[in-house]
């Protein structure tokens, strides 16, 4: 028996409360460095910290990523895919000069990459659309600027200051998840711009099922509706409480809602509105968008490492960011370099007892960096903190040795 298998066995302690609907059984990947108590994407409108769905693992011990991976590297026939990309532009391109595809993003590698091959190598006219970051970082807005200033229109969305902090606010303090409200608003902005500005087709960058998700999603290029569709009579959630709730008893009106309000799923059909990933088309890899992104729209990585990471360029736009995967830590195990490195093993770029190795060295490290801006701009004290971190530790992944806390299943 490996050393991994022995620590995924010893904890497998049928007395430990597990949190989140979590395997009571921590396994990792054999392939790469990513755990079985990795979550799934969720309609974060209907999230309650309800269990999670996590990501699966085959017989061998692989997760669905790690595979899926093997078959973008040996079965996937990239050039019938982009095929089918050029007649799905071909279908949605305008005659007129109207726009024809939006675009959601921030201006980071991924919506840089995918706007600019859309318009400047499939022809397409692209409208850019920004679900503006909590807290611009000095580099992420430096980014977007590049980005626009590279050869795109744009329409930047601020929501409500106030409300957008409360609800942050509660989704720290309920969830242990501050990046709800950013999650919700990048899903609705896009569908919203594109039924007002009548441009029926989207693109997103990659799905997220290349991390984890089913990998049945992976054989669809058009996101589920459920992620971005709703019914206007259903109640929403934010922060773990009903939104109507939230406006009614902190002073705000009804319309300071609409930004979070899923676009109705009669709307969609009416438009006529597809949301594509870009990635079944291309064969997506992190890295190499990054390099493109830097040769053709100005992208910039950050001069220095970012916490928790190895990394200088991913999820750098937000100051956030690093926070919200200090709370997956908390929760899952599973902190910034674990999913850095997992990533960067699948595609090559890494050996797996290399990315063991950074995932021991940083993955616990602590965001001091934006962390005072973060406690101001949830208006909570960092005892308040701490207390909601030490709260969402589940006791099957984390004991408590001397001052501090400690994983029960260290990666080996």
């Amino acid at each position: 028996m490996t050393a991994r298998e022995q620590s995924s066995l010893a904890n497998d302690d049928p007395n430990l409360d597990v949190k989140y609907g979590l395997p009571r059984k921590v396994q990792f990947c054999c392939r790469c460095v990513m755990s079985n108590q990795r979550p799934s994407s969720t309609v974060e409108v209907k999230n309650r910290g309800d269990a999670k769905r996590v990501i699966a693992f085959d017989d061998e011990g692989i997760c669905s990523a790690c595979r899926y991976q093997d078959m973008k590297d040996r079965e996937i026939d990239w050039e019938q895919r982009e095929r089918e990309l050029v007649a799905l532009c071909e279908r949605f391109r305008s005659r007129n000069g109207r726009y024809d595809c939006v675009v959601p993003g921030s201006g980071g590698k991924d919506s840089a990459f995918t706007s600019h091959v859309l318009k400047y190598k499939y022809n397409m006219n692209p409208l850019t659309v920004t679900w503006a970051p909590h807290k611009y970082t000095a580099i992420g807005f430096q980014n977007f600027e590049n980005w626009i200033h590279s050869g795109f229109d744009n329409i930047l969305f601020t929501p409500n200051g106030r409300l957008h902090r409360l609800l942050t606010q509660k989704a720290f303090l309920n969830l242990c998840h501050p990046f709800q409200p950013f999650i919700v608003g990048q899903r609705q902005i896009a569908p919203r711009i594109a039924a007002q500005y009548d441009v029926p087709l989207i693109f997103y960058g990659e799905n997220q099922a290349e991390y984890g998700n089913d990998l049945k999603e992976n054989f669809n290029p058009r996101m589920k509706e459920e992620f971005f569709t709703g019914d206007p009579d259903e109640e929403i959630y934010l922060g773990g409480e009903s939104l109507h709730k939230t406006i009614r008893d902190n002073g705000f009106y009804e319309s300071d809602r609409l930004p979070y309000i899923p676009i109705s799923r009669e709307t969609v059909a009416a438009k006529g509105i597809e949301v594509h990933y870009l990635g079944y088309y291309i064969k997506w890899d992190p890295q190499e968008m990054y390099y493109y992104a830097v040769e053709n729209t100005g992208f910039q990585s950050n001069e220095y490492r970012t916490e928790g990471s190895f990394s200088k360029y991913s999820s750098i736009d937000d100051q956030i960011d690093p926070l919200h995967y200090y709370t997956t830590l908390a929760k899952f195990g599973i902190g910034r370099a674990t999913y850095d490195a997992a990533q960067e093993v699948r595609t090559g770029k890494l050996e797996r007892d290399e990315a063991v190795l950074l995932v021991h060295k940083f993955d616990s490290e602590f965001p001091e960096r934006f962390f005072p801006a973060m406690l101001e701009y949830m208006n909570i004290t960092k005892e308040q903190f701490w207390a909601v971190i030490d709260e969402a530790r589940s006791p099957h992944l984390w004991r408590h040795d001397g001052n501090q806390w400690v994983l029960r299943h260290p990666l080996s």
